[in-house]
């Protein structure tokens, strides 16, 4: 296939057509970040780097007969639609809108396929707006199912019947580096263990209405367990044994980016070919159902312990797992600053939901 991919980053499309099994012809960056273009080249010599997309017209692409395009993919930018941006201007925004730019550009080189990719957290008429001017309707995937991470992305395309994928269950301790430089480790002496935190050895919370909404149908299982002070949203502090919340580009505080883990320095991470390979997994996948492996009872934690005196780590997740995370081989994003790795992965698609969807041209 020839491709055509737009904010390009570090070119994850390309990663999950391989993984899809989609033999590419040639493929055709649209970038404007220096250390995207870096890593991308870095990994993929031969991609041919078009620039800034408001620069891409017909007449250009179609030098040297390279706009018979079969795929046009692209996640454009959601600074102005996410509804965490209290003053978002949505598609009139300056990053949102380039979304008509990704419009413009399918109406002219009309490929047989295209995909476009953004967050779920966006406001209705936004959604709404999208849908109607690409003439499909979204499927929401949660990057859970296939990974360690919760992540939920809207996807249009018209690739045709594009199904969910089955979870596999992969927990965050399963993609955790058994080692971690010190840089990583957060210190502080004002942890506050979450009130009500799950304990193994003692009974269930009683179950309401609203106990772990959607988590037994799309994947997403966070376990948080405490926090810092007041507790915002960089100060929280999660499980390993649940999964990790959605990288991001941006952002400040303690755990800006990855968010901050209790992790249990002397706990046995199950490695994803000993969750697959256990007999209470092949026992329970013959039975048809579904029970996470876990490898180790977790430590007990209540409101009465104090986490400093426990074998814990509490840090954020490294660069290397944030690749895994997003589905890239360990050291994808290797030679530029650390700060530009968590940016660049935040921003990344998650290269196992994109594979999934390219699998069903298979099927056309």
């Amino acid at each position: 296939m020839k491709i055509l991919s737009l904010f390009d980053g570090i070119s994850c499309a390309r990663v999950a057509l391989e993984r899809a099994g989609i033999p590419v012809e040639a493929y055709y960056a649209s970038e404007v970040d220096k250390y995207a273009l870096q890593i991308s080249s870095k990994n993929y010599p031969d991609i041919v780097q078009v620039g800034d997309v408001k620069n891409l017209t017909q007449s250009y692409l179609c030098q040297g007969n390279i706009c018979n395009f079969d795929l046009l993919i692209g996640g454009s930018p959601c600074q102005d639609l996410s509804i965490a941006k209290k003053d978002r201007k949505g598609l009139d925004g300056e990053r949102s809108g380039l979304f008509w730019e990704y419009v413009r550009i399918l109406k002219e080189v009309k490929p047989k396929y295209f995909i476009l990719e953004n967050v779920n957290s966006m406001a209705k008429e936004a959604k709404a707006l999208i849908t109607e001017t690409l003439g499909v309707e979204p499927i929401m995937i949660n990057a859970s199912l296939v990974s360690a991470q919760n992540r939920k992305r809207l996807f249009w395309t018209n690739i045709p019947n594009v199904t969910l994928p089955e979870d596999r269950g992969i927990l965050l301790k399963d993609i955790l580096e058994q080692e971690v430089d010190e840089k990583y480790l957060v210190h502080s002496n004002n942890w506050r263990v979450k009130r009500n935190t799950v304990d193994v050895e003692r009974k269930s919370r009683c179950l309401n209405a609203s106990t772990f909404k959607g988590a037994l149908n799309d994947g997403m299982s966070l376990m948080r367990v405490g926090q810092i002070g007041k507790g915002g949203q960089a100060d929280r502090r999660y499980s390993p044994e649940g999964k990790s919340v959605g990288l991001s580009a941006l952002g400040g505080g303690r755990g800006a980016k990855t968010g901050l883990y209790c992790i249990s320095s002397s706990q046995k991470h199950a490695t994803i070919t000993e969750y697959k390979s256990s007999p209470l997994t092949q026992a329970m996948g013959t039975a048809g159902g579904h029970i996470p492996y876990i490898s180790k009872r977790p430590e007990r934690l209540n409101g009465s312990q104090n986490l400093a005196d426990k074998d814990y780590q509490i840090r954020k997740l490294t660069t290397i797992e944030c690749e895994r995370l997003q589905g890239l081989e360990d050291n994808y994003t290797e030679g530029v600053s650390n700060t530009q790795r968590y940016k660049m992965l935040g921003n990344a698609f998650n290269v196992d939901v994109v594979a999934h969807i390219l699998s069903f041209i298979r099927h056309t």
